[in-house]
């Protein structure tokens, strides 16, 4: 069995897959953005992984790659392919979450339900499919935008005109994204894992709040979601991981719309946001779990360990000092509620950390959660 992990990409995701291999008796190997990264503990080469030498020679050190990201490019990910290394989850998979407007495509091939989409080239042709849509619509770059960047709502193609310029100067032509601008109720995520072989495990679908584009909190499962609601939000994500042959950790997020319909809205081929809860709150948590995928073990158990869990993301952190300062105080007033800290500098509106809770009274996991995460947040 490989035994060596190799990770792409030394973010917090990387950081969280560490604990989990070290349970595990596994060793895992990081090759990092630049120093002092949050997964330095494990990082084991410094380097751009955009460059094709780079990872490859990191490929020779480890059994199988997987990433804290999205983001290495496809010819890189073919040629490691092709030089028998295994790649989790792998190229044909990885492009759909590199390319929304490919995602788009591939989703709506596969008969799932997305928003109302086009793909356009030019100011006019947004402004068309705004007049067409109420009035306003959510426009997208295709490539490389997380945590509403690269998202904005739009009532005139002129609100993106830099982004058509960029499109131009780029000289290889392309588009933009645009949406319906969807009526929802809610977000939620719908985090499946998937081995190489085609086992599939689904965790409980989820509620998460966004505040500015950015995760901030996380209920599971998501309040009156029994029955039909986690019934459709599940068999989507398994579609979609079965049809794009994701391996690893897959998450779905999704809107539930005001008239009762479930809409895809973004994909990750990893570990994710709205998965944290599972470390502390599942059997087996999303990091355990997507080390197990990209190996081809057995999954573990996706129940919950309470009938609520709640996870708070820690946005910025302390404008003095580090997270780890407030331990004292927090530990003592939350003796139940787990911190897990990321190692990074405070700054506005990061992730630096995240806490999670859990109990049988939600409004008491929810007060648990936030209040606790107040500790490390001015």
């Amino acid at each position: 069995m490989p035994r060596t992990i190799g990770v792409i990409g030394a973010g917090q995701l990387a950081r969280m897959m560490i604990p989990a291999a070290v349970e595990l008796g596994l060793e895992i190997r990081v090759l990092a953005e630049g120093e002092g990264m949050s997964a330095a503990l494990a990082a084991v080469q410094v380097g751009d992984y955009r460059d094709r030498e780079t990872v490859l020679a990191f490929a020779e050190t480890v059994d199988v790659i997987t990433f804290d990201h999205e983001h290495v490019p496809q010819e890189i990910l073919r040629e490691l392919v092709d030089r028998g290394v295994p790649v989790h989850p792998g190229p044909d998979a990885l492009l759909y979450a590199q390319d929304k407007l490919l995602m788009r495509e591939k989703l709506s091939e596969l008969g799932l339900p997305v928003p109302d989409w086009a793909r356009v080239e030019s100011m006019e042709q947004l402004d068309d499919f705004i007049a067409e849509h109420g009035g306003r619509a959510v426009v997208k770059t295709p490539r490389g935008g997380y945590d509403g960047k690269g998202v904005r709502v739009v009532a005139h193609g002129h609100e993106v005109a830099e982004w058509f310029t960029a499109l131009a100067e780029d000289g290889r032509g392309g588009a933009l994204l645009v949406e319906e601008l969807v009526e929802f109720r809610r977000e939620l995520a719908q985090l499946v894992a998937r081995r190489p072989s085609g086992d599939i495990a689904a965790w409980p679908v989820v509620e998460t709040v966004q505040v500015g584009g950015v995760c901030s909190e996380v209920i599971a499962p998501a309040p009156h979601s029994a029955g039909k609601l986690a019934d459709v939000a599940a068999d989507i994500a398994l579609t979609i991981a079965d049809g794009l042959g994701v391996t690893g950790v897959l998450a779905v997020e999704l809107f539930e719309t005001t008239d009762d319909r479930l809409l895809v809205n973004e994909l990750a081929m990893r570990p994710h946001n709205s998965g944290h809860w599972s470390m502390d709150g599942a059997t087996t948590g999303q990091f355990e779990q997507h080390l197990r995928a990209v190996l081809d073990l057995p999954l573990g158990a996706t129940g919950s360990r309470d009938d609520w869990s709640v996870m708070v993301n820690i946005l910025g952190g302390p404008a003095e000092g580090a997270l780890a300062d407030r331990y004292d105080a927090a530990f003592a007033a939350h003796p139940t509620v787990k911190v897990h800290n990321y190692g990074k500098d405070p700054r506005p509106g990061r992730k630096v950390g995240h806490v999670t809770a859990g109990g049988d009274d939600l409004d008491d996991v929810v007060y648990e959660a936030r209040a606790t995460a107040a500790f490390f947040q001015d």
